[in-house]
């Protein structure tokens, strides 16, 4: 029996705010706290401090302590509304409310499968999974021996049967301390859901959901609360961590983040930067918010980040369809085959995806969110085959493959390097 549950991620971004340079330095500020240090706190939110002194930051550090530092001279912290008033009036210190992204799918598009009704629906290989590896009759796949895929999300249920034999690293970043290893529970379903597109195995019994890169390792990082809604430092710090982890174990690793938000964050982006001059590859959902052009949400809007559109499953014009809901890039720079800031890149299949959920059973969902892990899923096939293959070789295949599909259907959809779907549809053959 079918139970259609109704999802809904908020996306809002808390806008930043730069403070004054003048008036009550940090000393006078930090002993005015001191009292109200000892009363109940209220509810907090997560900010950015900065300062031009060392010494300062590890001054403020004491009354207000560390979520994650990058540098020297800035760090996040929670912060009540109080507190944040106080911050604005100390000398010397910038303080900015930290952005929240989130999950990146059409929240009435959810539907719940209890087993036994997905053992006899026949989607073993989804619609989505067929169509990247062209193949209607397809009965399973295979690839992605020896490559990482992180998974930065809501968490992952690395219980589930398709999805057990796969995990190899489960962490959260949402908890109290900036990193909590051996946990990533998902709550929500999205993380879960995302995993087993780009490489559910199809479980013991070869009767669950086959991803398209079944044989690479997961990296589970929970990122997102149970709402679907995480802070920028939370998701720069697992980037970052991913970035680490594949140079120090000397692998490859292909960083999914289906989430986003419509403004930009430093941490993430310096963060993006960072993965990517590593040897990782970043790929990101586009964004839900239409098809106006010049819509694509961020982090998917950075150049160094591979931003994937929506495909449906159906034809128009001879292709696949664009969906209605993706974003879409800037018209100026359509036709050029140059990915710069705000671009989308490769088309995907995000529309009605039928794969893993939180509960050990399976579930249907639309958007840039589904369409980013099959992107995701053949990078790491791809890089599998290719292993003497940087990040750049392997972003230049997948864009070599999509244009060997062009899109044609769906808004501003076009001939060549469009704004609605990019360089086309990257498929395994």
């Amino acid at each position: 029996m079918k139970n259609r549950v109704k999802v809904i991620a908020a996306l809002f971004l808390a806008a930043g705010m730069m403070f004054p340079t003048t008036g009550v330095n940090a000393k006078d500020g930090l002993r005015e706290l001191k009292e109200e240090k000892l009363e109940q706190r209220g509810d907090t939110f997560r900010v950015l401090i900065e300062t031009e002194s060392h010494t300062e930051i590890q001054e403020l550090q004491q009354s207000f302590p560390l979520r994650n530092q990058f540098d020297t001279r800035s760090y996040t912290a929670d912060v009540t509304e109080k507190e944040y008033q106080a911050l604005q009036q100390m000398g010397h210190v910038k303080v900015e409310k930290v952005p929240v992204l989130s999950v990146q799918i059409d929240p009435a598009s959810l539907e719940v499968t209890d087993e036994m009704e997905a053992a006899a629906a026949s989607q073993s290989v989804p619609w989505g999974i067929k169509a990247i590896y062209n193949d209607t009759n397809l009965t399973s796949t295979t690839g992605g021996t020896g490559i990482r895929v992180a998974v930065l999300d809501t968490g992952v249920n690395i219980t589930h049967s398709d999805l057990y034999a796969n995990a190899e690293q489960c962490k959260d970043f949402t908890q109290s301390s900036p990193i909590v290893n051996n946990t990533c529970t998902d709550r929500n379903g999205h993380g879960t859901h995302v995993a087993g597109t780009a490489l559910g195995d199809g479980g013991a019994d070869q009767r669950g959901v086959y991803g398209v890169a079944p044989d690479a390792k997961l990296w589970a990082y929970k990122v997102l609360n149970d709402a679907g809604n995480g802070y920028a430092d939370d998701i720069a710090n697992a980037i970052r961590h991913a970035a680490d982890q594949a140079s120090a174990q000397r692998t490859n690793v292909v960083i999914n983040m289906s989430l986003g938000s419509s403004g930009e964050s430093s941490l993430i982006t310096n963060a993006v930067n960072y993965a990517y001059e590593r040897g990782a590859l970043i790929v990101a959902a586009a964004g839900n918010s239409g098809y106006s052009p010049g819509s694509i949400g961020y982090p998917a809007a950075l150049p160094t980040a591979v931003a994937v559109a929506n495909l449906e499953n159906r034809m128009e014009n001879g292709t696949y369809r664009v969906a209605n809901t993706s974003s879409r890039g800037f018209s100026q720079t359509a036709g050029d085959y140059v990915i710069q800031r705000g671009d989308v890149e490769i088309a995907s299949p995000g529309t009605q995806i039928y794969s893993t959920w939180y509960n050990g059973s399976y579930a249907t969902i639309s958007g840039t969110s589904m369409a980013t892990p099959h992107v995701s899923g053949l990078a790491a096939k791809i890089w599998a085959e290719n292993p003497g293959y940087s990040n750049i070789q392997l972003r230049t295949n997948l864009q070599n493959r999509a244009k060997a599909y062009d899109i044609n259907g769906g808004y501003y959809a076009a001939a060549g390097d469009d704004i609605a779907s990019g360089f086309g549809f990257a498929r395994v053959r």
